[in-house]
């Protein structure tokens, strides 16, 4: 006698076929975890400008189709068999930091964060423009129940890498620390380093830009379209630490005059193009450059937390997933206030 076999359960996802390609949204099969995997059921995720490493294909090795994603949170769905520390229906996050080797030599001394093959979700695997997703469990992080799903998706990745670099900026409680941008991190980045105690310089271009600045928290606001915003920070004794967000390498220079001694320009805008920075402007001074990428999902443990007991919240924009290409348009657009998150259950 025949037997009919089960039909798979199937799941949206939104997918990039090539690089360059248009998203589509398909349906595939809900994938089973690995034994040290966990399934989530995905709730939300943010829209990143990283993003564009997959759907531009400008990130080396990605393999097509790739569902992009690396702000995910949701609820974990099926374990792996080798996972005993989660359960079903707790709520969970997974961001930049998609997994780590545990063998290399930055792994052997606790640097997870620059594991030599460390995994991206999104273009590593597939990320959180879906339905569901399978994740390592070293990639997982809880999520506090007082956020919602759409606050805590972008701060596994903008958060974090905003809360990470001003605690390890090397600034102190009462000095200058001046956020360039108002946008997606910047907004963000007022926000923590308000909270952290800082005096709070904001950068933005428009003086439009300074009832929201203020709002979140600066102490002064520059508007760089009018004014050199190197020789105001000056005026205002020079800036401990810069924190740029903004993709514009030129820009990221033209503040490097506005550091105190012993100032730093801390770069977390990702930009291709090269910093225009003599040797003579870092000895006079004693000033460095750093740049700095996200954290483990200890470090999200810790931004979750500070924001949930801070009250620092992501300003966001809602799309859902049948509409990732207006969601990803709208994010490149600028014009989102500030970040872009799909929902993935209508």
């Amino acid at each position: 006698m025949a037997t009919t076999r089960p039909a798979a359960a199937v799941m949206k996802v939104a997918q990039v076929p090539k690089p360059g390609g248009d998203f589509e949204i398909t349906e595939r099969e809900i994938p089973k975890p690995g034994p040290a995997e966990i399934r989530i059921k995905v709730q939300a995720c943010g829209i990143c400008h990283s993003d564009a490493f997959t759907k531009d294909g400008s990130w080396p090795g990605i393999q097509y189709p790739r569902v992009p994603g690396h702000e995910v949170v949701g609820v974990v769905d099926e374990l792996g068999d080798r996972v005993t520390d989660w359960k079903k229906g707790q709520r969970v996050g997974v961001g930049w930091h998609g997994g780590h080797d545990g063998t290399c030599r930055a792994c052997q001394r606790g640097d997870f964060r620059n594991c030599q093959n460390g995994k991206v979700p999104g273009i590593s695997y597939d990320g959180g423009y879906q339905q569901y997703m399978v994740a390592p469990v070293e990639a997982v992080v809880a999520i506090p129940e007082s956020l919602s799903d759409a606050e805590a998706a972008p701060l596994l990745c903008a958060g974090i890498t905003m809360f990470n670099s001003l605690r390890h900026c090397g600034a102190f409680p009462g000095d200058l620390v001046a956020v360039q941008g108002i946008g997606g991190l910047g907004h963000l980045g007022i926000q923590f380093a308000k909270k952290f105690g800082y005096r709070v310089a904001a950068i933005g271009r428009g003086a439009e830009n300074e009832p929201l600045a203020k709002k979140l928290g600066a102490s002064f606001y520059i508007d760089s379209k009018s004014t050199n915003a190197a020789t105001a920070l000056q005026k205002l004794g020079g800036a401990r630490v810069v924190i740029a967000t903004a993709p514009s390498s030129k820009a990221m220079s033209e503040l490097f005059d506005g550091l105190g001694p012993n100032g730093k320009l801390m770069v977390i805008g990702a930009a291709f193009d090269s910093l225009e920075i003599t040797p003579i402007q870092l000895i006079v001074g004693s000033r460095s450059i750093q740049g700095w990428a996200s954290g483990t999902t200890a470090d999200e443990d810790d931004t979750l937390r500070f924001a949930e007991l801070t009250g620092v919240r992501p300003m966001i924009e809602t799309y859902p997933l049948e509409k990732a290409a207006e969601g990803y348009e709208r994010m490149l657009s600028g014009k989102a206030q500030f970040r872009v998150v799909l929902t993935m259950w209508s």
